[in-house]
C-alpha cells in the first residue's frame, strides 16, 4: 500500500447517500481515461514483476519501461514522496478516446488480471490511487470524497443514483477494508451507524 502514513476516513464518509457503485459492463472502465500516478516504489514493484503482468497486456505494450510517460511529481502522501504517471494511449473505443496503458480491451485491468489469474489479492498490483478512486486523500491526509452531485451528473463517474440512501462506508466496503484493514473498518462502520465523528 503506497501511503506513508495511517490511514483514516473523513467525517465526509459517515454520511448516508442516495448513490451506488457503477457496473464494469456499463462505464466500461470510465475512470482508467487519464491514467495514473504511482509511487516509484509500485513503478519497481511492476518493472519486478512484469513476468506476471505482460501476458495481460492487450495493447503490444510489453516493455516494462514503456508503461510510464516520464512524468513525475512530489506527493507527500506516497512513502517516497515521488510518484511517476502510468502511460496514456489513444483509444478510440474508450471513454474520452484515451486509456491506461494497463486496461485491457476487455476493460479489465491487466493489473488485476494478472493477480487474480496468479492467485494473488486482487489489488496485489494495483495502485494505490486506483484502489482509492473515486475516493481520495484530502489536505489532512484523510479518504474523503466529493460533493454527490458532481459525481452522479459526470458520464464517466464510478458513481451512479440509487433510489435510497447508502451509508458511503457501505459503499466504498472493499477499499475501506483493503486500506483500513477489518478491525478498524468495523469500527468506522458502526460509528456510522451511530453517528458518531471518526477520530
Amino acid at each position: 500500500m503506497a501511503t506513508n502514513k495511517p490511514i483514516n476516513i473523513s467525517p465526509r464518509l459517515l454520511r448516508s447517500e442516495p448513490m451506488q457503485r457503477c457496473k464494469l459492463g456499463v462505464c466500461k472502465a470510465a475512470c482508467c481515461l487519464y491514467g495514473v500516478w504511482l509511487d516509484v516504489m509500485e513503478t519497481r514493484d511492476l518493472i519486478s514483476n512484469a513476468k506476471w503482468i505482460q501476458p495481460f497486456i492487450t495493447n503490444g505494450i510489453q516493455e516494462p519501461a514503456d508503461w510510464f510517460d516520464g512524468r513525475t511529481d512530489h506527493d507527500p502522501s506516497s512513502p517516497s514522496h515521488k510518484v511517476m504517471h502510468s502511460l496514456v494511449i489513444t483509444d478510440e473505443n474508450h471513454y474520452g478516446g484515451m486509456a491506461c496503458v494497463f486496461l485491457r480491451d476487455d476493460y479489465k485491468c491487466a493489473l488485476q488480471s494478472a493477480a487474480i489469474y496468479h492467485q494473488f489479492h486482487p489489488w496485489r498490483f494495483k495502485p494505490f490511487y486506483c484502489i482509492l478512486h473515486p475516493l481520495y486523500l484530502d489536505e489532512n491526509g484523510q479518504i474523503t470524497l466529493d460533493d454527490t452531485t458532481s459525481l452522479l451528473e459526470e458520464p464517466g463517474s464510478c458513481l451512479r443514483p440509487a433510489d435510497h440512501l447508502i451509508p458511503l462506508v457501505e459503499t466504498f466496503e472493499p477499499e475501506l477494508r483493503y486500506l483500513l484493514g477489518d478491525k478498524k473498518y468495523a469500527e468506522i462502520l458502526e460509528r456510522a451507524k451511530t453517528g458518531n465523528n471518526v477520530s
